[in-house]
Parts: C-alpha cells; sequence; structure tokens
C-alpha cells in the first residue's frame, strides 16, 4: 500500500477482527467500530464452530456451495494460529463428527451419503487437502453399521449414519486469543459500544474520504470502511446507496455451551437435512448442544433485524430443556449431559443469510478509493471509549469491494444449501 491509509472496521467478530489484524500488520492505521462492549463477544464467540468442509450442504447436488467453502475450511488453521499465535491443536474436536440422516430429512440418506463421498473426495484432491485438522489427502466417508447407528441413535428416527473427516473449534478460547492479539496490536484502536448508523463521504457531491455515523457521533475520515458487521450490516450498506444483491434473511439463535461435572461420552453428530440440530464434543466435559426451533428467538426479511426478545431464567431453563429434550430423543447420550452439567450457557448471536444470488454478495463490504495489492489486512491508532484520536485522510472516487474472513461459510439459503445453519 502507498503511504499509511486509514481504515475503519466495523464488526469486531472473527471477520473484522481478522480483517483489523491483517491490515495492522501491513502499516495499516485501523479502528475498529462496534456496538458491542467487548470485541469478540457476540455471534463469532457463541456458535458451534464448525471448520465448514462443505458436507452440511447435501440439499445442494452442484456441490459449489461445497466448492466455494473447501478453500476456506483448508486455510483455517494456518490462517487463525498465524493471526493468534497459537496453535489451535487443544481446542479443536478429538474425533470426526457423524452425519445423522432424519426419517423427515428432505435428502434422502442414499443421496446424503453420495454427497457426502463426494465432497470428501473433492476436498482430498485440492492442494492443501493436509492443511486441515486432519489429512483429507486420504480422508473417506464411513458409513456406520446398523449396531453402531443403534448404539448412540434412535433408529426410529434415524435412518443412516455417515462419518465424515469434519472438525469443530471450541470458539471461547479461539475469540480470548483474538482479543489478546488485538490489545497486543499497537496498530488497532477500539471504537467500542458505539452502534454504526451509516457511512458517509465527507464532501458534498458523494466525494472524499468517509466518515462512520455511530450513535456516540462520527468518526473519521477514513480511506477506507470496511464493513463487516452481522447485526445491521445491509442497512450501513444502504446508507452509501448500496442496495442487496440477493435475498436475505435475519435470524438471531441459541444454543447451549454446557460443561459437566465428570466426563461423558458423546459423539460429535449433526442430524440432516432440514430444521434439525448438533452437539459437539470439545472435551469430555466440554459441549455445545443445539437444536433449531426452541434456539430461535427472532427471523426477519426487513433491511434491518428484527428485535431480539430478553430471556428471563424461566425462558433459558424452557430453552434449555427443550434442546436437550429434543436432540436426546435422537442422539441417546445427549440424555446423560443434564443429568451431568455442572454449567449451562444458553447463548447465541445473529445469523445473517442470503436466500438466492451469487455467494460472494455475502463477504464483507468494503469502500475504497483504489484497488490496492492488499485487500485483506488492517491497522489502527489507540481508539478506547475513553481515548480518542482521529486518523487524517483526504481523498476521493470511491468503489466497492469484497473480503472474505478465514474458513468463513457462504450460505444459499435453507434449501438450497442443505439449511437451516447455525
Amino acid at each position: 500500500m502507498a503511504g499509511r491509509p486509514h481504515v475503519a472496521v466495523l464488526g469486531s467478530g472473527i471477520l473484522g477482527t481478522s480483517t483489523a489484524l491483517f491490515l495492522a500488520r501491513r502499516g495499516a492505521a485501523v479502528t475498529l467500530v462496534d456496538a458491542a462492549p467487548e470485541p469478540f463477544s457476540q455471534a463469532s464467540r457463541w456458535n458451534e464452530g464448525k471448520i465448514h468442509l462443505g458436507h452440511l450442504y447435501a440439499a445442494d447436488p452442484t456441490r459449489r456451495t461445497a466448492a466455494r467453502l473447501l478453500p476456506g475450511g483448508l486455510a483455517f488453521k494456518d490462517l487463525v494460529e498465524q493471526l493468534t499465535g497459537r496453535s489451535l491443536d487443544d481446542v479443536v474436536t478429538a474425533h470426526d463428527d457423524t452425519y445423522v440422516v432424519h426419517r423427515s430429512s428432505i435428502v434422502p440418506a442414499e443421496d446424503v451419503g453420495a454427497y457426502l463421498g463426494a465432497v470428501t473426495g473433492l476436498a482430498a484432491s485440492l492442494p492443501g487437502a493436509d492443511r486441515y485438522f486432519v489429512g483429507l489427502s486420504r480422508a473417506r466417508v464411513r458409513r456406520l453399521r446398523r449396531a453402531e447407528l443403534a448404539a448412540d441413535y434412535d433408529t426410529e428416527q434415524v435412518v443412516a449414519g455417515f462419518r465424515v473427516p469434519e472438525r469443530s473449534v471450541a470458539t471461547n478460547p479461539v475469540a480470548d486469543r483474538f482479543v489478546a492479539a488485538l490489545a497486543a496490536e499497537p496498530g488497532i484502536g477500539l471504537l467500542l459500544g458505539a452502534r454504526v448508523t451509516g457511512v458517509r463521504h465527507r464532501d458534498e457531491g458523494g466525494h472524499g474520504p468517509l466518515v462512520v455515523a455511530t450513535d456516540r457521533g462520527e468518526v473519521g475520515p477514513h480511506d477506507f470502511v470496511v464493513n463487516a458487521l452481522w447485526e445491521g450490516r445491509m442497512a450501513v450498506d444502504a446508507s452509501l446507496g448500496l442496495g442487496p444483491r440477493a435475498r436475505w434473511s435475519h435470524r438471531y439463535r441459541v444454543a447451549l455451551f454446557l460443561r459437566t461435572r465428570s466426563p461423558v461420552s458423546v459423539p460429535s453428530s449433526v442430524v440432516v437435512t432440514g430444521p434439525y440440530g448438533d452437539v459437539k464434543a470439545y472435551t469430555e466435559r466440554d459441549f455445545y448442544v443445539s437444536w433449531y426451533r426452541p434456539g430461535l428467538l427472532a427471523e426477519g426479511a426487513g433491511l434491518a433485524p428484527p428485535p431480539v426478545p430478553s430471556l428471563t431464567a424461566v425462558d433459558r431453563h424452557r430453552i434449555q430443556a427443550e434442546i436437550l429434550g429434543e436432540l436426546g430423543r435422537i442422539v441417546r447420550p445427549v440424555g446423560q449431559l443434564a443429568a451431568a452439567a455442572e454449567q449451562v450457557r444458553v447463548n447465541g448471536g445473529w445469523v445473517f443469510a442470503l436466500g438466492r444470488g451469487p455467494l460472494d454478495d455475502r463477504r464483507s463490504t468494503v469502500h475504497r478509493r483504489t484497488v490496492s495489492a492488499s485487500a485483506g489486512a488492517a491497522a489502527t491508532s489507540r481508539w478506547t471509549p475513553g481515548s480518542t484520536r482521529r486518523a487524517p485522510g483526504s481523498h476521493s472516487g470511491w468503489r466497492t469491494r469484497s473480503s472474505r474472513p478465514p474458513g468463513e461459510a457462504g450460505r444459499r439459503g435453507r434449501r438450497a444449501c442443505g439449511g437451516y445453519p447455525s
């Protein structure tokens, strides 16, 4: 980059934080802006941590979704370890996922098996196949024998099971490592607790540097603005005249983050294909458990997401009971988690999904003056609620481009992609 560009990155989840760190280490001055009181405290911290290879999207027989996800999934480990300076080996699930096909699945079991095999074969053929958490160059999908299926699953509801070489990471420790990396990066400033309401050109006529409007005042000017928000991303784009290029939906989902008093053996399982749920066993005592319907608190298709209802202690207890009950009827060992639970947290965040259109539309939006050789890095002055320093800059001729986080999964829609991802 020529000179030192000043960049505002909107959103402090994995997309915004990764972009900020990459740019800061390339010499940019970056301000990370978010409504959250702490970075990495929303959906990027509270999710199942699946590092997608595309196995989930069996309702897309073209496999284009999987082909789109695979490069990010293969690169995820290397990139996150580079960004955080820590190995991920101690926070990844120890065993392959088991995809179990529900009797009412929108994709028949034989088709699911064929799809999983094809996607695994595609992953094995790529140059970076062995950069994943397990070597994929020789990986195969294995269908569970009837006795194996019956040992852990209700075969009245589950008609088939497939072991696939896909893993997940425990998102809370990964989030902590990103937060530490942000704190250690002198080029990144934080403006937290400030909800972004729009972006505008400083000069009249739609020219010149960009200013970010927040509920705490304006921030800028900036040479570039990277919109890496989940909540409110499209409304912010619209403030600069950038309309959505596909149908979309907003969904706010919660799940259970559960720790047991003693070890419990539960297979990491995904119920497919439809509005079901899954369980992740990060260790023998740390688990993620979800079921779609009780975990869905709000959804809408407006330009801005709908309000999220506040949860009382009674609400949280009900959601916990329903999720454990629904999934436990299918994945039997889940029933042991309720009795062994030492701590259960009901938490989650916004899922922003595009229904139709190119997957590129789900990337972050970058408003910028020129196309430079490096589109994915950021740096900042130190900017906190108690101390504010402005980043000077004055440029014109802005245009739009996209950037993408490591391993971030584009979603094409519920039925098109195999649907209802968490």
